[in-house]
């Protein structure tokens, strides 16, 4: 899974009242509204899918139309859309061998999702290429001054440290009013999305590396210059096409995304493999991570599981710092992992600018995340152990 890629995928949208959803869901396709009678005169010229609005089309008619896509050597994938869908309309659409429905009121990210899967279903059965192969991993933190930024750098940096390929990792700073990434790193950032307003169309690939600022050969970092305007400024559509274009680019891709919710925060949630909520040892943070894991899993059932990092674990020697036992207790989950607290080594890895890997290497800090990152990577191998002899 990656971020959602639409662009340039060709979508006929039978029902008048479909029009909005290319500037919201189906941003970046290309949308054409038309009749029930433009399925009679269906061939793969016309779109990559079709969308159909049920209430907003004669049920007969739409029966009808259906039969005769299903005629067809290789019918589109059909998402059906509406409120009232009678059983009739949607025994006609089960003989379409790729299709959906999606019973309204619904979310916009749930109809990106569904249009997404079958245009993904769509390409495997034809033997093409996946949408695409990125691994994105997203994290957050659950209260303000968690650690989250830190944790998103040195996961990053050690996925760069296991690969041979250069520009192979990504970290994407998605904080665009005060994100602290670039000065961490010592970097200077360089995207500038707010230069491009309401106009998401025009960042395209060659940008790119002009947008990234190198880290190391394998680390590139994407982030917007402070502005404490930068979350009204830059658009939905502005975030998603960049993320959308480095899922493209990179074979994997951190994000660092603020933790309060934003336009693109369930779409890049939605998109994302992994999801991991950072946490410090305190009581009102830990309710805080449970909360927004419990949110989460709400929002997307069928989404990434949230993976809670307890970071700035200490050596429980004097003082009331509490174990991971006690943490899980509060969070009523089990943690993914905890990250031990090493004040001196975060310190000087930030006034000398760089991951904390690069200048205290056998911090525990760096320990911890690499088991962290293993611990991931051998999850993902395992599910795709899992679901290969599944199929």
């Amino acid at each position: 899974m990656s971020m959602p890629s639409l662009t340039g995928r060709r979508i006929l949208a039978v029902g008048e009242g479909l029009g909005p959803v290319a500037e919201g869901p189906l941003f970046g396709a290309v949308l054409e509204i038309a009749g029930v009678e433009r399925l009679r005169a269906f061939g793969p010229e016309v779109a990559d899918l079709v969308l159909i609005d049920a209430d907003s089309t004669d049920p007969e008619a739409l029966v009808a139309a259906l039969a005769s896509l299903a005629d067809l050597p290789a019918p589109p994938p059909t998402l059906l859309i509406g409120a009232r869908l009678p059983a009739g309309l949607v025994r006609a659409l089960l003989k379409l061998e790729r299709s959906d429905v999606l019973e309204a009121p619904f979310k916009p990210e749930q109809l990106t999702r569904a249009v997404i899967s079958l245009l993904a279903s769509s390409s495997a059965a034809a033997g093409g290429a996946p949408v695409s192969t990125s691994r994105c991993w997203t994290i957050t933190g659950a209260v303000g001054g968690a650690g989250s930024t830190t944790v998103a750098i040195e996961v990053a940096y050690a996925l760069a440290q296991r690969s041979r390929k250069e520009r192979s990792v990504c970290l994407v700073d998605l904080n665009l009013a005060d994100g602290a990434a670039a000065a961490y790193l010592g970097a200077t950032p360089a995207l500038r999305l707010a230069e491009f307003g309401a106009h998401a169309e025009r960042i395209d690939a060659s940008m790119l590396p002009a947008f990234a600022v190198p880290v190391t050969k394998q680390l590139d970092l994407l982030a917007c210059p402070r502005d404490p305007e930068g979350f009204d400024l830059v658009p939905r559509e502005a975030v998603l096409r960049i993320l959308e274009l480095t899922c493209e680019a990179y074979d994997w891709v951190v994000i660092d995304i603020p933790r309060h919710r934003r336009p693109w925060t369930v779409d890049v949630l939605a998109g994302s493999d992994e999801v991991l909520v950072v946490s410090e040892l305190t009581v009102p943070a830990l309710i805080a991570a449970r909360s927004l894991s419990e949110e989460i899993e709400r929002r997307l059932p069928e989404g990434p599981t949230p993976r809670i990092v307890l970071n700035r674990l200490a050596t429980r020697m004097f003082g009331p710092a509490p174990t991971m036992a006690e943490a899980e207790r509060a969070l009523q989950r089990k943690a993914e992992a905890g990250v031990s607290s090493d004040w001196e080594a975060a310190a000087a890895s930030v006034n000398l600018g760089g991951p904390i890997a690069q200048h205290r290497p056998k911090s525990r800090i760096v320990r911890d995340v690499s088991v962290l990152v293993d611990r991931l990577i051998a999850d993902e191998k395992r599910r795709k152990a899992q679901a290969t002899r599944a199929a």
